[in-house]
């Protein structure tokens, strides 16, 4: 295999990476509007599709900076600190994308973060197929 071939081989697969997210993202902010109380979503089938986006885009390129940068703290915290980093980034879309995205209190934040993780665990379980 050439360095060319390589080279594209990763670019595919972090492609299909980022699209994982991106579907996971969505399906995982469908699924908890239509299931956990608390949780509404307002805006149309492309809103959706833009919030997953932008999910799978924090999830991609900013999730794995900050999860090196408080590498120290998840040691000390057993990985807790991993879940405060989802619920951080899961409130972040809901306070980007406020007229389409409402999540009341936090055992609904919990429950959506937990929802788009476990989608997130099994889009990325298939890609490595």
């Amino acid at each position: 295999m050439t360095d060319s071939n390589a080279f594209d081989n990763i670019i595919v697969m972090n492609a299909a990476k980022l699209l994982f997210h991106i579907i996971s993202g969505a399906l995982g902010i469908f699924v908890a509007a239509k299931i956990v109380p608390g949780v509404e979503f307002y805006g149309t089938y492309f809103s959706l599709l833009i919030i997953g986006v932008v999910l799978g885009i924090i999830n991609f390129y900013i999730k794995p900076l900050l999860k090196a940068i408080s590498f120290p703290i998840m040691i000390l915290t057993l990985g807790l600190s991993s879940l405060v980093i989802n619920l951080a980034i899961i409130w972040l879309i809901e306070i980007i994308f406020p007229r389409e995205l409402e999540i009341i209190g936090l055992i609904p934040l919990f429950w959506t973060t937990l929802i788009v993780w476990i989608l997130n665990s099994f889009f990325g379980l298939q890609g490595k197929k």
